[in-house]
């Protein structure tokens, strides 16, 4: 491009570039600055409210965490439902306050898109009218730009000022790539936020059926015992024994199963081999013959604990401990209500593991779904055989699991549940 433009169309220019500058730079910031401070000041006051609802969440868990994993008084059972149905309760309002923080989020994302898409428009327009105006200037002849200076010196001084206007040209494209960079930035963000404002949403639908459930379940036990300890007591003994003769039905259904598995196939225990299921890593029963299955032989058939339960209240998000493919989910409530694994989740992964997901209150995937580590699977709860909320977690090897279906003699019923010689149950702290 040509630099030898006369003393008007000079001054012209620079004058066009300080309103390019003014206009699409300063002002735009300057008017928008009040709506920016009225975004920040509602952010501001919904976190306080996130803040607060989140202390309320904690107090609760807190109190969850003291009665522990057994509620074995009718006292106990009935705090425990009504403290949980408070937290769930507590779950939603800090969902519902957590999808404003979002919309403001997208709001001001939004905003500061809008604005950065005018700046690159107006910029770029105002840049071309200065480079057609400069291109009409190169037209001229040497001997009009000559002509138009009454001397030399100045003719050579406005060279020298027009490569200085040059140079603050190339600056202003410079601003231009940055604005691109921050406007497609900001759309990224927004697409994330708008994927989280989705799962929000999602969870509070989630929590208000875990709500519902949890009313009903309370009401369910005082109907059946008529608000008696001495009831109460009489169907948590009955709960156990009617689980430990289930226990024993699959035991000798698993006794069936012969299959020799490889120790090499498996993947060498260490730390990180699968990630934990849920936040808390507080274990309240461990794997094998732990004083509960020792103490209560009846219970586990006398072969001890086939994984860990893990500290867990109802609405805690459950998440795949690896990347796979479910394999199937069942509720054993539906045919034998108390016993066994409640609602179930098993994963098959790529490492030879499968995993399991057991007395859910909620299941988000559907057999043949293949999830990613870290994928919300479900909810945990008490259904199944759990005197108290938690999560039941086994690993197996992957090649002698199967889904069985058990005709128990005790529940007069047929349940579908996972079926695996005792040699296939491996201690999940070989690998968390």
């Amino acid at each position: 491009m040509g630099i030898y433009i006369n003393s008007k169309l000079k001054f012209f220019l620079f004058f066009i570039g300080f309103i390019y500058f003014f206009i699409f730079f300063i002002l735009p910031e300057t008017g928008n600055a009040s709506r920016v401070d009225e975004l920040q000041e509602k952010i501001n006051e919904n976190n306080a409210q996130i803040a607060q609802i989140q202390k309320e969440i904690d107090e609760l868990q807190q109190e969850l965490d003291k009665t522990g994993k057994d509620a074995n008084t009718f006292k106990k059972q009935i705090g425990q439902l009504e403290t949980t149905v408070k937290k769930i309760k507590a779950d939603i309002q800090l969902t519902g306050r957590k999808i404003v923080a979002a919309g403001f989020v997208i709001e001001e994302l939004n905003f500061g898109i809008r604005t950065k898409e005018k700046k690159i428009y107006d910029s770029k327009k105002t840049l071309a009218e200065i480079i057609r105006n400069m291109n009409e200037a190169e037209s001229k002849s040497l001997v009009e730009i000559l002509l138009a200076h009454a001397s030399l010196s100045e003719f050579f001084n406005d060279i020298e000022q027009m490569k200085d206007f040059q140079n603050n040209i190339n600056a202003n494209l410079q601003q231009l790539k940055e604005l691109k960079k921050d406007f497609e930035k900001q759309h990224e963000e927004k697409e994330t936020e708008k994927k989280e404002l989705e799962n929000l949403q999602s969870r509070m639908d989630d929590q208000k059926t875990l709500f519902e459930a949890q009313k009903g379940q309370k009401n369910v036990l005082l109907r059946e015992t008529k608000n008696k300890e001495s009831l109460y007591k009489k169907q948590l003994a009955d709960q156990i024994e009617k689980q430990g003769a289930l226990e024993e039905e699959i035991r000798a259904l698993e006794e069936e199963i012969r299959i020799e598995i490889d120790p090499s196939s498996l993947p060498v225990a260490g730390s990180g081999v699968l990630m934990w299921p849920v936040e808390s890593r507080v274990i309240t029963q461990y794997f094998g013959n732990t004083p509960f299955a020792t103490q209560n032989p009846q219970v586990y058939g006398g072969k001890g604990h086939n994984g860990i339960d893990i500290r867990a209240s109802v609405g805690t998000l459950v998440k795949a401990s690896r990347t796979g493919t479910v394999v199937d989910t069942g509720n054993t409530d539906n045919n034998c209500r108390g016993v066994s694994y409640g609602k179930w989740v098993l994963i098959k992964h790529d490492n030879n593991l499968s995993t399991l997901y057991a007395h859910l209150s909620l299941i988000k995937v559907s057999p043949g779904q293949s999830v990613e580590t870290g994928q919300i699977i479900g909810y945990s709860g008490n259904t199944g055989f759990a005197t108290g909320p938690h999560l039941h977690f086994t690993v197996f090897a992957s090649s002698a699991v199967e889904i069985g279906s058990l005709k128990s003699r005790i529940c007069g019923t047929t349940m579908k549940l996972p079926i695996a010689p005792y040699n296939a149950y491996l201690n999940p702290l070989s690998y968390l």
